[in-house]
């Protein structure tokens, strides 16, 4: 299986198995604007997500949705989506963040241009996600929970930190959920977190 290698300057961030933030200047609570979504390229690397073959078209509605709410200025903006299986996951997890086990949703935002030296036309990089299958597909049934919806969360996590929210501290987290929260009820899904203790 050939996995992307992130490019200097990008940094994974672990999915949902720790809290996210939110970062200033996103609309609010009941405040959507209307921002034009990125271009989401998803892309298959492992066999066993062909049991779930509405995973790209659900993946691409959570991340405009996300873009949308989060009031992200991402319309000439691109991202991958890279669905993979726990094998490849522990390998990307080991390589970025020294964790040698897999886990359900990695980040990696590109490094943005600094100055002019790129042309207008061309789209600005976002960075990349990446979502384990087996991870995913046990944490939505142990949680009871529909896998479209935890996939749809997985993927809204990823999506806000390539525009910059974090969960390094309580009150950044907390922000950060949310925002998930707001996102996932305009997707028509329950609260992720109503029944369950925060990770850390």
């Amino acid at each position: 299986m050939d996995l992307p290698r992130a490019g200097s300057g990008r940094n994974p961030n672990i999915g949902m198995q720790i809290p996210a933030t939110q970062s200033p200047g996103t609309p609010g609570p009941g405040k959507i604007v209307s921002s034009a979504p990125p271009l989401t390229e998803v892309l298959v690397v492992a066999d066993c997500w062909q049991t779930e073959p509405d995973a790209e078209a659900v993946i691409h509605r959570a991340i405009n949705a996300a873009a949308e709410i989060a009031g992200a200025d991402v319309g000439d903006a691109e991202l991958a989506v890279m669905l993979t299986d726990d094998s490849g996951i522990r390998t990307l997890n080991s390589n970025w963040r020294g964790i040698d086990k897999p886990t359900n949703v990695l980040s990696f935002p590109a490094l943005q241009p600094t100055g002019t030296a790129t042309p207008s036309d061309m789209p600005r990089m976002l960075g990349d996600i990446a979502i384990a299958y087996q991870t995913t597909r046990q944490e939505a049934d142990d949680e009871q929970k529909p896998f479209d919806h935890h996939l749809s969360h997985l993927a809204v996590h990823g999506f806000l930190h390539l525009i910059g929210y974090d969960h390094e501290n309580d009150d950044d987290a907390e922000a950060m959920e949310g925002l998930e929260q707001e996102i996932l009820a305009h997707l028509g899904i329950p609260d992720p977190y109503a029944d369950r203790e925060r990770m850390d």
